[in-house]
């Protein structure tokens, strides 16, 4: 069994070490696109599967996977999930998700096969009742570290607390619409001999391509999948609507996120 706090122990360590490592993060969208079901975030519905309904997803959060059409995408994810490599960690959904249950949590413990059991944590290791922490102890160790940031097109990095050296935008859908950042990332990275440096990724699905393959290539970096968790910071207003760990946290809006502690 895994501890959602001793988790997030393990990798803020790590930094605080300045041990390499890769953090990345198979949420319940990455989820659904493994299992080749469609998900759509669209501008005031959602679609994952069967399951449809009503919600606000501003530009900054719209995605679309369409199965059979985006095959290609998948195997890459799947790829992504599959690989095997020294500190490189892969968060998945655990049945104290909403919308995965224990039967999913069981579906991708099977896909990824035996063995590495050490490298599987929590999708949500950065975030819900470990958000806090992210904010108050983690974010700060930044300041000292050359960062380097994969997010958003709209997002203003003006208001971060810590400086970014290098940042690569994208933009809406992007881990079909901007797939070719995964190479100007692994360029910029083998050209200028970037080492040591914190790799912060907010780009959905993308993220998984580029810090997967970027870290099997050179794993002399520290590469995060930090989805949502800085965009407060970056003025975008998205996760007003859909992120109650960020609701919890910078409006007090008790949402039960900011306290759950998931479990394995």
């Amino acid at each position: 069994m895994k501890n959602f706090h001793l988790e997030f122990q393990n990798f803020l360590n790590k930094l605080k070490a300045k041990e390499n490592f890769a953090f990345i993060r198979f949420s319940d969208g990455e989820l659904f696109i493994m299992q080749n079901k469609k998900v759509v975030l669209a501008e005031n519905h959602y679609i994952t599967g069967n399951v449809s309904g009503r919600n606000k997803y501003t530009k900054e959060e719209q995605k679309e996977f369409i199965p059979g059409r985006d095959e290609f995408y998948r195997e890459k994810l799947l790829e992504s999930f599959q690989h095997r490599q020294k500190n490189y960690f892969k968060g998945i959904c655990t049945a104290t998700d909403a919308h995965v249950g224990r039967q999913n949590f069981l579906w991708q413990l099977k896909v990824h096969g035996p063995g590495d059991y050490e490298h599987l944590t929590f999708a949500n290791v950065l975030i819900n009742a470990n958000y806090r922490r992210f904010v108050e102890e983690l974010v700060p160790i930044l300041k000292d570290r050359e960062v380097i940031y994969i997010v958003n097109e709209l997002a203003d990095l003006s208001g971060l607390p810590f400086k970014i050296k290098k940042d690569f935008r994208i933009g809406s859908n992007c881990m079909i619409n901007n797939y070719d950042v995964v190479d100007q990332v692994r360029e910029y990275i083998k050209e200028n001999n970037i080492k040591d440096h914190v790799i912060l990724c907010s780009a959905a699905s993308l993220s998984n391509y580029v810090i997967h393959q970027c870290y099997q290539e050179n794993s002399s970096n520290t590469f995060l999948d930090i989805g949502s968790c800085l965009n407060p910071y970056l003025k975008l207003e998205g996760w007003k609507y859909t992120r109650g760990y960020l609701t919890h946290y910078w409006m007090n809006s008790g949402s039960p996120f900011g306290n759950q502690v998931d479990t394995w």
